[in-house]
């Protein structure tokens, strides 16, 4: 369950970067614009705008859910409550 979240986050991650870059901004930016349509300045400014949000909401939320999913696991057991039995004890001489 938790790899098929993380690779559907990964997959939003990238778009999200993706449109991102797209939009125009005022410095020039990698702005896509062309002549009328949908895609005209203001069309792809609400398109991209609307994206954006859209997708920053999925990854936001995809995020609390891999959270919770992963505190939801039970391990059964923590690191601090693994005893060391594996690691032998050096041969110390008694002081006298």
């Amino acid at each position: 369950m938790l790899q098929v979240l993380l690779v559907i986050h990964l997959i939003i991650a990238i778009a999200l970067v993706a449109v991102i870059l797209m939009q125009r901004s005022e410095g020039g930016g990698l702005g896509i614009g062309g002549p009328g349509g949908v895609m005209s300045a203001r069309g792809s400014a609400n398109l991209l705008t609307r994206a954006t949000s859209i997708l920053a909401v999925a990854f936001i939320g995809l995020s609390l859910a891999m959270a919770i999913v992963t505190s939801n696991r039970d391990t059964g057991s923590s690191v601090m409550d693994i005893e060391e039995t594996d690691t032998p004890k050096p041969d110390t001489p008694e002081v006298p």
